[in-house]
């Protein structure tokens, strides 16, 4: 069922095909993005990046993928033990703004198979801050975060 997911996921992201994509995702996905310490939390959000992130690569192509197990980037719950979960590694290339990027998506499934944790890490440092800027400023233009002139929540 999991390497079903990966490879449905990674046609998905090919095609753009963000419904295709959402289907994958657990109700609570976490994103965890090179960019930010905290995750982005739950379908609607991850969705929205996703959004941004499809608009923002160019040439975005898998070039290979490893399956196995992991342990989260969430802390473990109490009591839970811990422990690895089924995961997929898709090892990626795409440019944004001029820069190569490589990178891995590091994918952990639920037990019904979804996308439960999505785990981005690209190089070089260069492409990073490419991306991040172009990202922060696609979520800006979408109205899912703030933008720099907002003014603080008091």
């Amino acid at each position: 069922m999991v390497q079903q997911t990966a490879d449905r996921f990674r046609a998905a992201v090919e095609k753009g095909d963000l419904g295709a994509i959402e289907e994958l995702f657990a109700p609570d996905v976490r994103f965890y993005s090179p960019v930010k310490f905290t995750p982005f939390e739950g379908r609607p959000m991850v969705m929205g990046l996703f959004g941004v992130l499809l608009r923002t690569f160019e040439d975005f192509r898998y070039i290979g993928r490893f399956e196995g197990a992991a342990e989260t980037s969430a802390p473990a719950a109490a009591g839970d033990g811990g422990g690895a979960m089924d995961a997929s590694v898709l090892l990626f290339r795409t440019t944004v703004r001029g820069k190569e990027i490589h990178g891995i998506d590091l994918l952990h499934f639920d037990e019904d198979g979804l996308i439960k944790e999505f785990t981005v890490m690209v190089r070089p440092q260069s492409a990073v801050a490419a991306l991040g800027a172009a990202v922060y400023e696609g979520l800006v233009a979408d109205g899912l975060v703030p933008g720099p002139d907002a003014a603080p929540r008091s």
